[in-house]
């Protein structure tokens, strides 16, 4: 998808050209699948289908498998990869996780050979509303981990995955880039592990008890209250 970083903050001047913005785990997956593995079994939503679709990769249900359930009896046997095999199972956020791809995926990454497990995420939680915290991707990716005894290649945040392409990419030095997020694990994790400067917002997930408390380690070089006060801090420079 393309946008311009006038469309993305207009009240904020920038010499950046136009670029593509691509979903993070896709853009980190892209680097790693050098070649075209026959189908990918997908356990999470309609996006990643999509940037699935925009990179040319095939893959298999997804959201369709929501609705199917499993109707133990004695001698019952799941079938498969029937038709096709599946050389990557990858897992996101889902918020129509079900026993049936639990086991799907179990199989193909248990018995498939050289079948790769992904996540996009581990987030533990995520805000769903603005009433409490909801069950993150960790828990779907959690699932998996315990059925399948194998730890996923994690291509989101706190990887570097994304942070080695946009140097590459774009000829950049990690030291010119600010992470700006509002998870300590995550965000600023992933700016500090890649060697960039970085920027929590307390508006989101972490408040300032939490960055403040004795026992958390991660520290960002800057925090602020909300991403709007730079556009104060815009005007205080004129």
């Amino acid at each position: 998808m393309w946008f311009s970083s006038v469309e993305l903050c207009p009240s904020v001047s920038s010499a950046c050209d136009e670029g593509i913005i691509f979903c993070f785990y896709m853009l980190s997956m892209s680097r790693y699948w050098c070649f075209k593995v026959e189908q990918i079994y997908v356990i999470g939503e309609e996006g990643i289908l999509i940037e699935l679709e925009l990179a040319d990769f095939s893959y298999l249900r997804g959201p369709e498998d929501g609705g199917k359930k499993i109707e133990l009896k004695p001698r019952y046997l799941m079938e498969h990869d029937k038709d096709v095999l599946v050389g990557d199972v990858v897992v996101g956020f889902d918020r129509y996780f079900n026993y049936y791809k639990v086991q799907y995926g179990t199989l193909c990454v248990r018995e498939n050979p050289g079948c790769l497990f992904l996540a996009t995420n581990r987030d533990a939680v995520t805000h769903l509303t603005n009433a409490q915290e909801w069950a993150g991707g960790g828990s779907m990716v959690g699932a998996l981990v315990g059925s399948t005894q194998r730890e996923p290649l994690t291509v989101g945040k706190p990887s570097t995955f994304m942070m080695d392409y946009l140097e590459n990419k774009f000829g950049i030095t990690k030291s010119q880039i600010c992470m700006v997020g509002d998870r300590l694990d995550t965000d600023i994790l992933f700016g500090q592990n890649g060697g960039c400067k970085t920027l929590l917002v307390l508006s989101g997930v972490t408040s300032l008890s939490m960055l403040q408390n004795p026992n958390n380690s991660i520290q960002p070089d800057f925090y602020t209250n909300k991403i709007s006060d730079f556009l104060s801090l815009k005007t205080a420079t004129v």
